[in-house]
């Protein structure tokens, strides 16, 4: 959700005699031992994100229930989990380093790669400027305590400039888009479709990516108390599974994807093959790891010395690994 060449038109209409045969294509997760009929999970996701990926994949045939809630921020996932209203989520880095400074209930029990080239620095077609180092002074969107805060504030101070030196305006990604079309903003740090469409429909210039500002970790969130239960833990461990199947056949089903993607979103299919073909790497779901959690407090101590945060905040123990084994099998 990376260098790759466009599809070309024999591979487009392989990737569409796959749709057709792709459920029968993907392995199924094994039907855990406990009888899991009677649990649901509650579980926080993107527009057209797990839940269209699930089904497009063959893998939506859980032997539980999911209460889908669809919440379009990472730190939204947290705070439902916080309050007990989700079991499972998904965000970027940034939300739990503001989670493990305030002691919010959540634990991290595995990591998704995903798609940096989505994650830009874009300037106004019409806009005087070719470099980072030019936004000095210009008005420069960005959605606060996200990715493209992280990496803006990194870009920034790679070309001696800090958010002192530019006009910041915090913006929620839809209310960015508006901004950056009614030309509000020289400049807008964003990610995903909005930046897809200030592209397509804007003219919108590339200035800097995600790629080497970001790990490319997107963690998973869960709450302790589903940990904790047994059968909501077992429930757990299966849609992991599903998910890093349902990761791995991204890479070579896109097309297939990008239409059950396309069904939820409204984004048209065109628009979602090319982002896939200029992605940064390719889609997976794996484990926690030493390097995972170094990667974290990087990003912890980042946002402390550039003073978004008023105090250290020690990463390590929001994750868990008990998931590990399961998650280092085979995806298929």
């Amino acid at each position: 959700m990376r260098p790759d060449f466009p599809l070309d038109r024999r591979r487009l209409l392989q990737a569409a005699a796959a749709w057709g045969v792709a459920a029968s294509g993907v392995a199924q997760a094994a039907t855990p031992s406990r009888d899991l009929s009677g649990v649901t999970l509650r579980v926080g996701t993107y527009k057209g994100l797990w839940r269209p990926l699930l089904t497009a994949s063959g893998q939506a045939d859980t032997p539980y229930k999911i209460d889908w809630r669809e919440l379009n921020n990472g730190v939204l996932h947290i705070e439902a989990i916080n309050g007990d209203a989700l079991d499972l989520g998904s965000g970027s880095e940034i939300p739990p380093v503001f989670a493990a400074r305030q002691k919010s209930s959540v634990r991290l029990v595995a990591v998704t790669h995903e798609d940096l080239n989505n994650q830009a620095t874009l300037a106004r077609k019409d806009a005087p400027i070719r470099s980072i180092a030019d936004l000095k002074g210009k008005r420069v969107g960005y959605v606060r305590a996200t990715t493209s805060h992280y990496y803006l504030a990194k870009q920034l101070a790679e070309a001696g400039l800090s958010f002192a030196d530019i006009q910041p305006v915090s913006l929620t990604p839809a209310d960015g888009l508006s901004a950056f079309a009614r030309g509000d903003l020289d400049a807008w740090a964003i990610y995903g479709y909005n930046g897809q469409l200030a592209r397509t429909q804007y003219g919108a210039r590339t200035l800097k990516t995600g790629v080497g500002y970001l790990s490319g970790n997107f963690p998973i969130y869960a709450n302790p108390r589903a940990l904790d239960d047994t059968l909501r833990r077992a429930a757990l461990g299966d849609l992991l599974q599903r998910l890093q199947r349902a990761f791995a056949w991204i890479n070579g089903n896109f097309l297939a994807y990008a239409r059950a993607q396309s069904a939820e979103t409204r984004v048209p299919v065109g628009d979602l093959v090319e982002l896939f073909n200029g992605r940064s790497g390719d889609y997976s779901l794996g484990p926690v790891t030493d390097a995972v959690v170094r990667s974290h407090q990087d990003v912890a101590d980042t946002f402390q010395k550039i003073g978004v945060l008023d105090g250290p905040a020690d990463v390590k123990p929001l994750w868990d690994r008990r998931f590990e084994n399961l998650l280092r099998l085979p995806a298929a």
